[in-house]
């Protein structure tokens, strides 16, 4: 690859000059030697080494983004839709910004720990960092960073956080269907930790407002290892026949429901309603469309993406935990009932 010192040389001009040209700093380049430089450019098909160039101003312009995954799941991450739509709010506002996304994603956090070590990224975006996840990557990598959806105290207060508030969506959105005349009202996940357990809580907090005694039979827990799915997802569809509406912690949970108890016979809304949490494709595709909490997960990565930029370039935010807020989506799903 032809250098600039070379290209100045065979140009008569300095250094200084076709490097300004190169990254457009031509204030004080007369205009015919800015075309004579672009045009041998051409010629040489000349591209910069943005290796060299990070490497002298001390950064690399890469920004890792780094998933906490979970071994038993039957899909990967980026088969979520949610995550999908996150992902490319970050890498739109990353790339916009002049930075580079480099994704890794794995259930060991000590085989995360192993990677970004050997990373040059300026910054990291750590999402789903359960228990000391957080914490243990922070010890090992001491450049910025930025979480989302952590509910470590600990990480809460040294770092910032994007999260949101998946309680108060969770509460309004079984307050929805006590409102519309159901008191049977299950919970179905696959887990109560991190987002799923303030999902829990929302769902618990709306029933005893409403005076709704809860039971351990009421959780309807799915087991998303690949062998077992199917067969989980039925046996929770016939639980859920001793209900009158069911809220599921995801729209991907929600939908796989409605296919169970459709299989089963059963009909949504008409013989049991169905709520889910986040709004994203298979929702608004699903028919009947599925009554949901809506948050906006592509808008969530981009904020994230932006305060750790304003973090390399050394802005510090105004507060730690920045809470997105969701609302009810209506749609055809949930009966009103007598």
């Amino acid at each position: 690859m032809i250098t600039i010192k070379e290209i100045a040389a065979q140009l008569d001009v300095s250094t200084t000059t076709v490097s300004n040209v190169i990254h457009g700093k031509t204030k004080e380049v007369s205009p015919e030697t800015i075309k004579k430089v672009q045009k041998f450019l051409e010629e040489v098909e000349y591209v910069p080494n943005i290796s060299a160039r990070n490497l002298a101003q001390n950064e690399s312009k890469i920004i890792g983004v780094v998933l906490k995954s979970r071994p038993d799941r039957y899909i990967s991450l980026l088969q979520d839709p949610f995550v999908c739509e996150m992902i490319s709010g970050l890498e739109d506002a990353i790339r916009s910004a002049g930075y580079y996304m480099m994704v890794y994603i794995s259930d060991d956090i000590a085989e995360i720990i192993s990677h970004i070590s050997t990373w040059n990224a300026d910054g990291l975006i750590l999402f789903c960092m359960l228990d000391d996840d957080g914490q243990r990557v922070t010890e090992k990598y001491r450049k910025p960073v930025v979480f989302m959806d952590t509910y470590s105290e600990e990480m809460l207060k040294n770092y910032v956080n994007i999260g949101l508030d998946d309680r108060q969506g969770a509460c309004d959105a079984v307050r929805y269907l006590i409102k519309c005349g159901h008191r049977k009202i299950a919970f179905l996940s696959d887990n109560q930790v991190g987002v799923d357990l303030e999902r829990f809580r929302g769902y618990r907090m709306a029933l005893k407002e409403a005076g709704i005694e809860y039971s351990d039979r009421n959780f309807l827990q799915l087991h998303t290892e690949k062998e077992e799915m199917d067969r989980s997802l039925h046996r929770a569809a016939r639980k859920a026949r001793n209900y009158t509406a069911v809220f599921c912690c995801s729209d991907l949970f929600a939908v796989q429901l409605i296919n169970a108890l459709t299989d089963q016979g059963v009909r949504v809304p008409e013989d049991i309603s169905v709520i889910g949490f986040d709004d994203n494709m298979y929702g608004r595709f699903h028919r009947p469309a599925l009554t949901t909490v809506h948050q906006d997960a592509g808008y969530r990565g981009r904020r994230a993406a932006e305060l750790l930029i304003d973090i390399l370039k050394g802005n510090q935010p105004e507060k730690n935990r920045i809470v997105m807020k969701p609302h009810l989506v209506i749609r055809d799903t949930v009966k009103v009932i007598q």
